[in-house]
């Protein structure tokens, strides 16, 4: 098949020369050399950095080695109810899910 009957063009925000178009984000400007879509850019460049930034499989609360006998007894507790939270969210999920089909 003939590529160049599918080529498409887009207009540089920078100069306004019609320059060639692959809809890729490193696309530039066949006149300026300028970024044709920059905004495309910065949106794959978020999303990188989103991928890549660390997150934590679950939010529990943190019991320190330092805590007092009595604190971390508390927050014993308190992790207990947020893993028994997770478990009921989890299951009503599967429920509403298995009933959907």
């Amino acid at each position: 098949m003939d590529t160049s009957l599918l080529s498409s063009s887009k207009k540089c925000p920078h100069c306004t020369h019609w320059s060639a178009w692959r809809q890729q984000s490193d696309d530039r400007c066949e006149r300026c050399g300028q970024l044709l879509d920059p905004q495309l850019r910065r949106n794959e460049q978020e999303r990188e950095e989103l991928v890549n930034a660390k997150m934590s499989a679950v939010m529990l609360i943190e019991i320190k080695p330092e805590d007092s006998s009595f604190v971390r007894f508390f927050k014993y507790i308190i992790r207990g109810g947020q893993l028994a939270f997770a478990g009921l969210l989890a299951f009503i999920i599967w429920v509403v899910t298995a009933l959907a089909g």
